[in-house]
């Protein structure tokens, strides 16, 4: 099993109430391949919801309590999104996921990318920093 960012499979998870539908991902929900995930949901927050960045790193550094992730209005949902993550390593280890595939740029799905600044920078977000950690392979759409 698979786990995958929802978004990716066409929910309507993302902070804007929109999605990232990608074909081939929401072929393997489906057909019961992949598991759909969404870390932010996961953790309490609603959507819609403000958007929002990783502050002074990545979401390694959330983790090891280096970083914050802040929203557009300076709202800091650090726990949010720590919980959530910790939800869909959960939800991976009960699965036997090994891999996931997530959503670049999100500051909890991010994979080689994240936003700090309003600019793309290199960087991982929080879930997929966790589920690294645990030995799950990290892989973009």
């Amino acid at each position: 099993m698979i786990i995958v960012s929802a978004c990716l499979a066409g929910f309507n998870c993302r902070y804007d109430c929109t999605n990232s539908y990608d074909k081939l991902i929401t072929e393997m929900v489906i057909n019961k391949k992949a598991f759909p995930i969404c870390p932010e949901q996961m953790g309490g927050l609603s959507t819609p919801r403000p958007s929002a960045e990783i502050k002074n790193g990545d979401g390694n550094d959330v983790l090891d309590e280096k970083a914050r992730i802040i929203t557009i209005y300076g709202d800091d949902i650090t726990a949010k999104i720590i919980k959530g993550s910790e939800e869909v390593l959960k939800l991976a280890k009960m699965l036997g996921a090994k891999e996931a595939v997530l959503k670049e740029k999100s500051p909890s799905c991010g994979v080689t990318m994240i936003y700090r600044n309003s600019e793309i920078v290199s960087g991982m977000g929080v879930c997929a920093a966790i589920l690294k950690r645990e030995g799950i392979e990290i892989l973009p759409p």
